[in-house]
């Protein structure tokens, strides 16, 4: 027994040895003109499989539409088309199962794709790549990706303005201060305020409808950069992705990414109008404005100061519009030195994509639960409007309605403020005898228009801030938004 020790010790080194030799590589898909693989550093730094296999879904479509074209048109055989379609569906069904094995050393998501499928069907996957390149199969994948988030988008901005109106009809007749320059100007409704953030969303949604439009056309069948000699149908794989045509260019099809500088730069605005809403919730939650209160499911409270109740979610989505406009300009830069057609460089306009849509969403759904879940603190806006003159432009607009000039009833009006300043009082404490003391233009009939309630009922401009057109407005989206 003891003498066979030393056998065994040596076969458990050898074996240990055997286990920690690197495994021989898989030969490249695209390796046949070359005599050694890339190295280890060179494959970690060029893999893109760890984000675009998020893309999975789309190759799949997009090789399911080219086998059957291929099939179509004589290239390959019926019986090959049939085994590389129920290869493609055994495939998505372990990727959604979490069966599927990606591997670093096939770089990509399709080319783990189109090798597990070799590693299935064996010869006839061989010949799904006929008539196309990573080039043109990458942009078609990444187009139907990108329409299919141009739809979850749309469907989130949506949700936020059915927050937005639900939280205006809950609040009729409320009036706040409105602001220029951050200084309080006139009176407006509530409703009105907010649903100037409903058009806000509402352009923004109408640009991805733009953007979805131009961006739906197909490269695939663009095949590199120049096309094929092979009869291929691009037209029949375009209408069967859903696509409008066929990208006209086979080099525009492979080299464009318009379709995505477009899209984050709507994500890239819409970024930017959540964050006013955020910046304009928390300075109204803050204890100097004190117009809101957020309840405490959508506030977050201080680690050391037990009496602070925070708009957390706000200022993030403040916060995170800094991200979506960095997405924007990651791409911009990475486009604006590359010549025609495709540049290794390309690869990097995913993860910018992937991130600005995650961020957006994110930033839309929980805007819509902060709005659904904040009270407006009635007692307190009304004890804050008397402060600023809000009236001051209406008592312009009553002098204008006896025949007085704008500008000299702009003066006559900024002289009844600074009237009002030395008394310490509002315009509707002034005195008809005090008002006719600056100009004997002023009558009875002048205390219709002072005071933010009187103020508000004179506005009667189309999408002004009266409450007839208030209401108008409140009817015309409640009946797009479908919410009768």
């Amino acid at each position: 027994m003891e003498a066979s020790r030393p056998q065994v010790q040596v076969q458990a080194q050898a074996q240990a040895q055997a286990q920690a030799q690197p495994k021989p590589k898989e030969a490249k898909l695209w390796g046949g003109r070359f005599e050694e693989g890339v190295t280890d550093v060179v494959e970690r730094f060029t893999e893109s499989i760890s984000f675009d296999k998020a893309l999975y879904k789309h190759d799949i479509m997009g090789s399911r539409a080219h086998a059957s074209m291929l099939a179509h048109q004589g290239l390959i055989s019926a019986s090959d088309r049939d085994s590389i379609l129920q290869g493609l569906d055994e495939i998505e069904r372990r990727i959604e199962n979490g069966e599927f094995n990606w591997r670093a050393d096939r770089e990509d998501v399709h080319m783990n794709i189109e090798a597990a499928l070799t590693d299935l069907i064996g010869e006839p996957a061989k010949k799904l790549h006929t008539a196309r390149s990573r080039n043109d199969q990458v942009l078609t994948d990444f187009r139907l990706w990108c329409r299919d988030a141009i739809d979850k988008i749309l469907v989130s901005m949506k949700q936020l303005q059915v927050s937005l109106l639900t939280l205006a009809l809950n609040n009729e007749g409320v009036i706040v201060p409105g602001y220029t320059h951050l200084q309080r100007a006139q009176p407006v409704l509530l409703q009105h305020l907010l649903l100037a953030y409903v058009e806000e969303i509402e352009r923004d949604a109408g640009r991805l409808v733009d953007c979805r439009a131009r961006m739906n056309f197909c490269p695939l069948g663009a095949c590199a950069l120049a096309g094929t000699g092979l009869p291929i149908d691009r037209f029949m794989t375009s209408e069967a992705l859903g696509f409008t045509a066929p990208l006209r260019n086979s080099i525009d099809a492979v080299s464009d990414r318009d379709f995505v500088l477009e899209f984050l730069s709507v994500n890239a605005i819409t970024a930017v109008h959540l964050s006013r809403l955020g910046e304009e919730w928390v300075l109204w939650a803050s204890e100097e404005f004190g117009f809101i209160t957020p309840s405490d499911s959508v506030s977050t409270g201080s680690s050391i100061m037990p009496q602070k109740k925070n708009p957390d979610p706000m200022e993030l989505v403040r916060g995170k519009s800094a991200r979506v406009i960095g997405d924007l300009v990651t791409l911009l830069t990475l486009c604006k030195g590359l010549p025609h057609a495709y540049n290794r460089d390309l690869q990097e306009d995913k993860e910018p994509v992937f991130d600005s849509v995650k961020t957006i969403l994110g930033m839309l759904e929980v805007s819509a639960e902060f709005a659904l879940k904040i009270t407006f603190n009635r007692e307190r806006i009304q004890k804050a409007l008397p402060a600023g003159h809000l009236d001051a432009t209406t008592l312009a607009d009553y002098l204008v309605n006896k025949g007085v000039p704008f500008r000299t009833s702009h003066d006559i009006a900024g002289k009844s403020v600074a009237l009002c300043t030395l008394k310490n009082c509002q315009l509707l404490d002034l005195s008809l005898d005090e008002l006719r003391s600056i100009n004997p233009v002023f009558e009875e009939d002048v205390y219709e228009y002072l005071g933010v309630e009187n103020a508000i009922q004179k506005f009667v401009s189309y999408g002004s801030t009266g409450s007839a057109c208030v209401a108008s407005q409140l009817d015309y989206w409640t009946k797009k938004l479908e919410m009768k």
